[in-house]
């Protein structure tokens, strides 16, 4: 047991207290915020590397020595431990963000507490080892942003703070009812027992079909917090309605807590499932059935395993995310509306090789490719659209206004400005040497390596997406930072401070497409942590599993 598995968690929740207690010191405050973020980097760091040193690959924490499955587990691996450390590089630009562009009032007004259980709740889903401690961090996570995305109050704000709102609780209903049912149906709720449980289902006595019906349910909630069609109506007002740190957030790590859940319990944990034969419904005398039997409901290009039912829903709504925010973000007027909208198209490529991988067996080498080429997409996706939202608020805390017709001429009143957001458009368009262009040459590697009708759907879609990535990132070149100052851009100075921290993030996006090995090991070795179930249960249960 490594205590060093907690320490990311207690950084972030000492720091929140902290906060809160000092709130009426408003610059002490943001010193102990700041402090706190750099503290939390530090120790993502040492955890990344016991981690990666570590002979197993694998920590666990037991809280209060009980022990799993009966304790609260806390696990670290090769695939926790890369979305930590994503998550503690771009919160602690973003926190310095934040110190310069939230107004002292609204600092004042919690905004740091809230931020760090923020923080906390990332945390706690990426290194959780049971589901119902996931619905916990999740909540601690989604309460914390929902004051954050309504903290301007304006009319708008509290438009988008209600619809974000009312659909996340309605998620959070049905995941608390889905995991209710699993604990009714499997009798746990540790992961490791749960894998344990479902590669035996006879020797458990636990019933498949049901369970296949819940982890359903679960696939919404978690698509719901990636905003992936068609889940996805919640994010372009979300985003537009936050502050530009919290939205850099939202959408660069946020966002990966519902891509983390997916890879961890679906290509984990349920992927030791196999649908029994004949397992459906009877309508009108025909049987209806899913994975076998006499015809399938959901195609099944995988033997009936769980994962090739989800392989083509997750494949639909990979195409269907990809055209729309695409279409989306082409048609809009404002620079967040198009990042936004640029958001739900960009989770579309990152779930795309996820269901390429469904359909292959967990040990063809096309499963494991699929789970890397994603992984190094959501790495790519939260740091540069992370950074393209900090750009987007340096100009409206200059210019007052993100639209097109406002806009344009910044590369002559502040090029480290127009270059830093001209880098995270290079990277999301994936022009080389940016990590960008290596997690899209990934995608189409899948699809490649796939030679079957899934893979070619991927292709036509990838490079359909691609076309669109180019197309409205460039809109948003020509418009908002090309050519002549407008009046409006011509009268303003960017804030020095606030163009630095976005610099930084550029200068990490060309670090890691210049030194991409490291970032393509860590994202293999974390594809074989998701992978590699049984190592998984005999860590968290001591070498007792099946």
């Amino acid at each position: 047991m490594s205590d060093l598995v907690v320490a990311p968690l207690i950084v972030a929740l000492l720091t929140a207290i902290l906060c809160l207690l000092i709130r009426s010191r408003s610059q002490l405050q943001r010193g102990v915020s700041l402090l706190g973020g750099g503290v939390y980097l530090v120790a993502v760091g040492l955890l990344f590397r016991a981690v990666r040193s570590d002979a197993d690959r694998t920590l666990v924490y037991q809280v209060s020595n009980w022990k799993a499955p009966y304790g609260i587990t806390l696990v670290a691996d090769d695939l926790s431990v890369i979305f930590l450390a994503l998550t503690a590089v771009v919160s602690l630009a973003a926190l310095a963000f934040s110190v310069r562009s939230i107004t002292a009032a609204g600092q004042r007004l919690s905004y740091h507490p809230l931020y760090h259980f923020m923080v906390v709740g990332i945390t706690g889903s990426f290194l959780t080892g049971d589901l119902f401690n996931l619905f916990v961090w999740f909540e601690v996570m989604l309460m914390s942003s929902y004051v954050l995305v309504v903290f301007y109050s304006g009319p708008e704000h509290t438009r988008a703070a209600l619809q974000y709102t009312v659909l996340n609780l309605l998620g959070s209903a049905v995941m608390l009812l889905a995991i209710g049912g699993l604990y009714a149906t499997t009798g746990t709720l540790n992961m490791a027992d749960l894998a344990r449980r479902l590669a035996a289902p006879d020797a458990y006595n636990v019933a498949v079909a049901p369970v296949l019906g819940l982890t359903a349910l679960l696939f919404c909630v978690f698509a719901l917090k990636a905003g992936i069609a068609p889940f996805q109506f919640w994010v372009p007002d979300a985003y537009r309605a936050a502050p530009a740190p919290v939205a850099a957030m939202l959408a660069g790590v946020v966002k990966k807590v519902g891509i983390y859940a997916i890879i961890r319990l679906y290509f984990s944990i349920f992927a030791v499932v196999t649908i029994p034969t004949g397992t459906g419904i009877e309508i009108g005398g025909q049987g209806l059935w899913i994975g076998t039997g006499a015809w399938s409901l959901v195609p099944s290009t995988g033997g009936g395993t769980f994962l090739a039912f989800f392989g083509p829903i997750i494949l639909v709504m990979a195409v269907v995310s990809i055209i729309l925010g695409g279409i989306g973000a082409v048609g809009r007027d404002d620079l967040d509306g198009l990042l936004a909208y640029s958001s739900i198209g960009q989770v579309g490529f990152i779930v795309l090789p996820l269901a390429v991988a469904a359909t292959a067996s967990p040990g063809d080498q096309l499963f494991q490719l699929g789970i890397v080429a994603a992984i190094i997409y959501s790495i790519n996706h939260g740091f540069a659209k992370g950074m393209l939202f900090l750009v987007s608020g340096t100009v409206s805390e200059a210019v007052g206004s993100l639209k097109f017709n406002r806009l344009g001429g910044i590369v002559e009143r502040d090029p480290v400005l127009a270059g830093t957001f001209f880098v995270g458009a290079l990277s999301l368009i994936g022009v080389p040497p940016l990590s960008g262009f290596f997690g899209k040459l990934l995608v189409f590697d899948v699809a490649v390596t796939a030679q079957n009708t899934v893979g070619l759907i991927v292709l036509v879609f990838a490079l359909s997406g691609a076309i669109l990535t180019i197309a409205y990132l460039s809109l948003a070149w020509t418009r908002g930072f090309w050519g002549a100052p407008s009046e409006s851009v011509d009268q303003v100075n960017m804030v020095p401070t606030l163009v630095a921290i976005s610099a930084v993030l550029a200068l990490v996006i060309i670090g890691l497409g210049i030194g991409f090995q490291p970032l393509y090991d860590a994202a293999t070795d974390a594809a074989n942590a998701a992978i590699d179930t049984q190592g998984y249960v005999d860590a968290v249960l001591g070498g007792t599993g099946a």
